[in-house]
């Protein structure tokens, strides 16, 4: 592996960075949507409607209060404030809850466009290296030019790899992401329908 990276120049460097940091987020990201799928409840989440419908919002809110549902928390998270803010601190709650999804997807969206680019950059550079030495040292030893462009091409296909390796999770990343964001749109527009009801019972 040291062998491959030395023999692939200066660039290698900054691509061994680029498939770390991707290990790293992908990785993240994993236990991050795997703790979030385990922790939805949607019967706790009916109850805590059910309750909201009714106009018991303090109710609501006791239900809710341990949960780590993101949905729960959203809801809960609007109800603890005044009731004419309520609709706005729910489309705040939701907000940060989609930021805090999309955590790492830039820098990982970043590092599939940009590791291919390195490679093709450190392609270039190992070849016109090797042109140089062409030009030098004339045909006497046509392995030398040939041996430093094979490894040249090291950066391309090590570039390659991690775009590869990085888009698949990706993609699985931007699938949950979306999936969620619909829960949201579906439990916010669910709050403001049974969040008016309750008012209005609590009214008559």
């Amino acid at each position: 592996m040291l062998n491959l990276i030395l023999k692939g120049g200066p660039v290698m460097y900054p691509l061994l960075i680029c498939s770390l940091i991707s290990l790293t987020i992908t990785i993240e990201r994993i236990i991050f949507w795997s703790n979030e799928t385990r922790r939805i409840d949607r019967k706790l989440l009916d109850q805590v409607f059910g309750e909201i419908e009714k106009g018991f919002f303090d109710k609501a809110i006791a239900l809710g209060d341990k949960s780590k549902d993101y949905m729960i928390k959203i809801v809960c998270y609007a109800l603890t404030h005044h009731k004419s803010a309520r609709i706005n601190m729910l489309e705040m709650a939701a907000d940060d809850e989609i930021d805090r999804m999309k955590r790492g997807m830039a820098v990982l969206d970043t590092i599939i466009t940009m590791a291919p680019l390195l490679g093709i950059l450190g392609t270039v550079t190992g070849i016109i290296v090797s042109f140089d030495f062409l030009g030098k040292a004339g045909v006497d030893d046509p392995k030398a030019v040939t041996g430093g462009i094979a490894q040249a091409l090291i950066t391309t296909a090590t570039g390659l790899t991690i775009a590869l390796a990085s888009i698949i999770p990706y993609n699985y990343f931007v699938v949950k992401l979306e999936r969620a964001a619909r829960n949201i749109e579906k439990c916010t527009t669910r709050f403001e329908i049974y969040h008016k009801e309750g008012k209005d019972e609590g009214k008559s």
